[in-house]
């Protein structure tokens, strides 16, 4: 077994080995040794990788146009983000994505990676800085604060896109239940009580319209993360960026994305703002709450099977009970419901860390970041499982709603305009203390004809509006 090799490089602090392979650096194997704490590492979330080295290409091709770096430097630096995007180096980013320094370390490691690897295409080693230097070609005209910030806006961007494709793919599946049940006529419910009857068909569409209300409010505010503040380097006074930086990288970040970036207007306001993040955490909070309302309605649904609604049916995912036989618990919708707990949680976490902020700069972006990432990962994931292992497979028991609408005393809200409310509510009375049919007791005491009442009571005609001939 051959022994490991290291090289030694140095910071402000003093020295430490480095694997002799590894891309990152020092500053990067510091965040190593200090950082243990969600074991959640940056090298697992893709889009945040790809989405910083979007930033550093888009900084060495404003620092090449205004002069500031040389062809060569600049053509490797460029290189080594373009092969970061592709796919390549993810797994030099070790660290873990909760620590301090408000984001220096994530900086910092892809300064390394993107200098080492730059080193390579140039002809040096790893290491030898003075060729390529992190913080002085890869960081040029930067800061963490204004290079973080911006990473977790296109990370956030692009992970929205996925989130509304799962979303989408959802909307149609429930749509297309909603075709199927069009015709299943069931009860209706209020506060958990009769209320007058609708169709399955009807209340699948509403589950649709309902999601399709949170595209459109993902979208509204995936906006506001579109102002950057590329340019405003420590606090947003642009120290140590050239004149003309913001705005030409906001432009050339624009054009390798396809996203449209501007630059803020005023970047020292700019820089310890996170009042986009609350905004688009809020989104999905708001999609979260939607969603496990659903999953509580579906689970209520096929409650039973024998002493429950037993009006619709899951696929049955998996046994129940490690003591009772036969048992078959709603195992989808329940894990559903936790996904949506967690990013109500993170939604509390990201307001509390956003109104943490002091001065010229919003240290706590970390817990911001990760819990974005976390609710935009596990919504996408829970959806997509939820389209696929349950909605699709779902059928409805038509006999069963038949059989409630019929004995449901929550009919007799059709007949106030024929025999008026308090008429009405004497009657549902009599037929709860009797257990008899709102039917037969209209009949018994000729309040209506057979003719008039068969119309009224017919469900088909309580689904939709329609002009009452007394």
């Amino acid at each position: 077994m051959s022994e490991k090799k290291f090289r030694v490089e140095s910071d402000l602090l003093g020295e430490l080995k480095i694997p002799v392979e590894a891309y990152y650096g020092v500053q990067t194997q510091r965040a190593i040794n200090n950082y243990h704490i969600s074991r959640k590492q940056m090298r697992s979330y893709h889009d945040f990788i790809i989405a910083i080295a979007y930033v550093k290409l888009a900084a060495v091709q404003t620092n090449h146009t205004l002069g500031v770096i040389n062809d060569e430097i600049a053509g490797a630096i460029s290189q080594a983000c373009r092969e970061i995007i592709d796919g390549k180096f993810h797994e030099d980013f070790p660290i873990d994505m909760m620590q301090g320094g408000a984001g220096t370390s994530v900086n910092m490691n892809a300064n390394e990676v993107i200098a080492n690897r730059a080193l390579e295409i140039m002809g040096h080693e790893k290491g030898d800085y003075q060729y390529c230097y992190p913080n002085d070609h890869c960081n040029c005209g930067q800061s963490t604060n204004d290079v973080y910030p911006t990473t977790i806006r296109l990370a956030l961007i692009r992970m929205n896109k996925s989130l509304v494709a799962a979303l989408t793919g959802l909307i149609s599946a429930l749509r297309y239940k909603g075709e199927e049940f069009k015709d299943v006529i069931k009860m209706g419910r209020t506060q958990l009580q009769d209320a007058v009857p609708m169709t399955s068909g009807q209340e699948f569409n509403a589950y649709a319209n309902n999601l399709e209300e949170e595209i459109l409010n993902l979208e509204r505010n995936v906006k506001l993360l579109h102002e950057i503040n590329m340019g405003g380097t420590a606090i947003g006074t642009g120290l140590n960026a050239v004149p003309g930086f913001a705005k030409l990288c906001a432009a050339n970040l624009s054009k390798l994305t396809g996203e449209a970036f501007v630059s803020a207007s005023d970047l020292v306001e700019a820089t310890p703002d996170t009042g986009a993040y609350v905004s688009y955490s809020s989104a999905l909070k708001r999609l979260a709450i939607k969603l496990s309302k659903i999953c509580n309605d579906l689970r209520l649904m096929a409650s039973g099977p024998r002493c429950g609604l037993n009006e619709i049916n899951l696929p049955p995912k998996a046994p129940g009970s490690s003591i009772m036989p036969g048992k078959v618990n709603p195992v989808i919708p329940e894990v559903v419901n936790q996904v949506c707990f967690k990013v109500i949680g993170n939604d509390t976490t990201v307001s509390f860390a956003a109104e943490a902020g002091q001065l010229q700069l919003n240290v706590m972006e970390p817990v911001i970041t990760e819990s974005l990432i976390e609710s935009l990962l596990w919504l996408k994931n829970a959806i997509e499982t939820l389209t696929e292992e349950c909605v699709l497979g779902i059928t409805v028991n038509k006999e069963r709603c038949y059989e409630m609408v019929k004995n449901s005393i929550g009919i007799v809200t059709a007949l106030n305009p024929y025999i008026g409310y308090k008429t009405s509510t004497k009657v549902a009375k009599e037929a709860l203390e009797t257990n008899r049919s709102i039917y037969d007791i209209v009949l018994e005491k000729g309040l209506m004809t057979q003719e008039k009442l068969d119309e009224a009571l017919d469900p088909r005609n309580m689904l939709i509006s329609h002009k009452i001939v007394k």
